[in-house]
């Protein structure tokens, strides 16, 4: 094995460095990986250029990056399901596996969870990292390393949905055409959503939208709250009664609650200001459902099934890519906003 293990380093806001560390070695129940692509998230771009990301803070220096398909270089003790040279998506939040949310399936609000690249928990952006086992899923060769490592947002989309209660029929309202309102477009669609509406104020991803699939888009820049959903409720040939919320404004919010039909069910995907005010007493009238959602829990197997069907197509989504030596400019592109999204292939191919 060659002693490579370039990784980009965050020391603080806007200084990310490149830097030779030590290839780990896998204990018991874990796997050597060598990274081959890795996705940047908001929330990697939000640590790079601020410093910190919700409650969580860049206070040490940190790997980014939790997007990510590896080949098994290596195994530890007592892993059995998996040999040097399979293909694996990681899925990067482990659990303590002890404590009661974990017992009963809800590992993703585990207060011991260890989320890759969420400080002080180092990710995935160096050529070799260990993690446990029974958190990697083996690739079939018909999907790529890309398509791995973007099953990391798919996975969110996927918990929406399910918590949004999508099923055959529903008419979807999505606010936010960003790489999380995008996968969860396409996963509304493989769950047999009937109508799917998009909102956003950039006008390209509203075309994007449509060139996935969507049935229909609302440019809400400028807008009043119910003016957007007054407009909305003219697209819709029914009241939407799924409805995710991926901008994590307060405006946003105002628009589910507005346009949302009785007993509707609005995701707050999005992550804003902790403080927001909603229109309450329409919501408890119209007998919605408000639910938060935290990450995942038990849907990087759904999602892996979803793309190798081929009922799921991630590709179109992958707009730029770049070598880990490029990691300032794949960050630079993330940040601009032109991007759907920045891909870094780690291992470079020969």
């Amino acid at each position: 094995m060659a002693q490579d293990n370039l990784t980009a380093i965050l020391y603080k806001a806007q200084d990310m460095r490149l830097e030779q560390r030590p290839i780990p070695k896998a204990g018991v129940g874990e796997v050597l990986l060598e990274v081959t692509s890795v996705g940047i998230c908001g929330s990697d771009v939000h640590y790079w250029w601020r410093g910190r990301t919700g409650r969580f803070v860049v206070e040490s220096p940190i790997v980014l990056g939790h997007e990510s398909a590896a080949i098994v270089a290596a195994v530890g003790p007592k892993v059995t399901h998996l040999k040097p040279g399979d293909r694996v998506a990681i899925e990067p939040g482990v659990p303590c596996r002890m404590c009661s949310h974990c017992k009963t399936g809800r590992y993703n609000v585990c207060p011991d969870v260890q989320f890759c690249a969420t400080p002080p928990v180092n990710g995935t952006l160096t050529k070799f990292y260990v993690h446990p086992a029974d958190f990697c899923f083996k690739l079939p060769d018909y999907v790529t390393d890309e398509e791995g490592a973007m099953l990391e947002p798919l996975s969110v989309a996927v918990y929406s949905c399910q918590r949004a209660e999508v099923k055959a029929g529903s008419n979807v309202l999505i606010l936010g055409a960003g790489p999380i309102g995008l996968v969860s477009l396409l996963t509304a669609k493989a769950m047999g959503a009937s109508y799917i509406i998009l909102t956003d104020v950039n006008q390209s991803r509203l075309e994007f939208a449509r060139q996935l699939g969507a049935h229909g888009t609302l440019d809400v820049s400028g807008l009043t709250p119910t003016e957007a959903a007054d407009r909305l409720k003219k697209i819709f040939p029914h009241a939407p009664t799924a409805i995710i919320e991926c901008c994590g404004q307060e405006d946003s919010y105002k628009i589910a609650c507005l346009a949302s039909g009785p007993r509707g069910i609005m995701v707050t995907v999005g992550r804003g200001p902790y403080d927001v005010t909603i229109p309450l007493t329409l919501a408890a009238i119209k007998e919605m459902d408000i639910r938060g959602i935290f990450r995942y829990a038990n849907c990087y197997p759904k999602a892996l099934s979803m793309v190798s069907s081929g009922m799921v197509d991630l590709k179109p989504l992958i707009s730029h890519r770049y070598t880990l030596t490029q990691v300032l400019d794949a960050f630079d592109a993330a940040k601009s906003g032109k991007a759907i999204k920045v891909m870094i292939r780690v291992k470079e191919e020969s």
